[in-house]
Formats: structure tokens, C-alpha cells, sequence
């Protein structure tokens, strides 16, 4: 009774939509969607663009840091609300860290 056991080498990758991670293929989803709703050849290939140069520019931000740099920056960026808080870390607004 020998079976082939499958073992993951990576249980905690990047959720990914194709080739790319989510964070760098959401701007030209939203893109898409926008440009799509503009009803527009002209306004669709804007959105489209600025989709494709916002996906650009977070993939370089990104390129040699950690894989959840984007998560990392919107926690240390954005506003703390009761879905976002965290128990086990101070809230992002406190800088200073003593220890």
C-alpha cells in the first residue's frame, strides 16, 4: 500500500489571477470594468492605459520586496476601521515602538 503523496511546496503564495498577483492585475480589472461601463472606444482605451501604467508602477514598487508589500503599505496607509483592526499589533498611527 504505497501511494503517492502530494506535498505543497507553497502553502502561502500570492493569490493570482493568471500570471499575475491580485494586487498588480486589480488596477486593470477596475480599469476594464470602468472603461467597459464608459460606454465610450476612446474613454476605454483611457482607462485601459491608465489601468496598465498604475499595474506598471505597483509591480516596480514591489519588484524586490516582500510578497505581501502592498498588504504591508495599505495597513501602514490607510485609515484603521473595525474590519481592518488587529489585536495583536498596535494601531498603524503609533510609529514609535519600544522593545
Amino acid at each position: 500500500m504505497q501511494a503517492d503523496t502530494y506535498i505543497p511546496r507553497r502553502l502561502d503564495d500570492q493569490w493570482k489571477i493568471g500570471f499575475w498577483d491580485v494586487d498588480v492585475a486589480a488596477p486593470i480589472v477596475l480599469a476594464f470594468f470602468i472603461g467597459y461601463l464608459s460606454a465610450s472606444k476612446a474613454a476605454f482605451a483611457l482607462c485601459m492605459a491608465a489601468g496598465i501604467a498604475v499595474s506598471r508602477w505597483i509591480a516596480r514598487l514591489k519588484s524586490d520586496k516582500h510578497p505581501a508589500f502592498a498588504l504591508h503599505w495599505l495597513y501602514w496607509h490607510l485609515p484603521v476601521n473595525p474590519a481592518t483592526a488587529m489585536r495583536a499589533t498596535p494601531p498603524s498611527h503609533i510609529r514609535r515602538m519600544v522593545g
